[in-house]
């Protein structure tokens, strides 16, 4: 599976605009992709990917380029459309968000779920990010992964 990981830019952010997840899944991820469009052009420190199986945009991620005041640097939402969900994208395509982080020096990286979404906490898990707390943060389970 080749996985890739490209700005979103002036070609290729209708598309990714156009991603979605099941109607189901709104509650757990309830900001449609334009939203982190729009918001990445007020916060500086964010920015975006879309997720590419050879040419065929999967999916999308939005991570932070500055750490907080604690040092930890955050990736805000990864989703993966409707249509490609179930066949490991999001797992390749974090694994890649992971390596380009490392690249700029992150040693800790923060993600967030919903406490209902399951599949999202096995996946992270999966991946090394330990929970932080019992606590929920604005209604999320925030994990924590440590990069040596």
């Amino acid at each position: 599976m080749e996985i890739s990981l490209k700005p979103v830019s002036d070609e290729n952010w209708y598309d990714c605009a156009q991603l979605k997840v099941k109607q189901e899944q709104l509650n757990v991820f309830p900001f449609p992709v334009v939203f982190w469009i729009a918001e990445s052009k007020y916060v500086e420190e964010l920015e975006l990917r879309g997720v590419y199986w050879n040419d065929d945009l999967v999916g999308f991620i939005v991570f932070c380029t500055k750490p907080d005041e604690n040092g930890n640097f955050w990736i805000p939402a990864l989703m993966i459309d409707e249509k490609h969900q179930g066949k490991g994208f999001g797992k390749a395509g974090l694994k890649k968000m992971i390596e380009e982080m490392r690249m700029m020096q992150c040693k800790k990286i923060m993600i967030g779920h919903r406490p209902n979404n399951e599949v999202a906490g096995e996946l992270y898990e999966s991946l090394g990010f330990k929970k932080v707390s019992d606590e929920l943060v604005d209604g999320e389970i925030i994990r924590l992964l440590e990069i040596p």
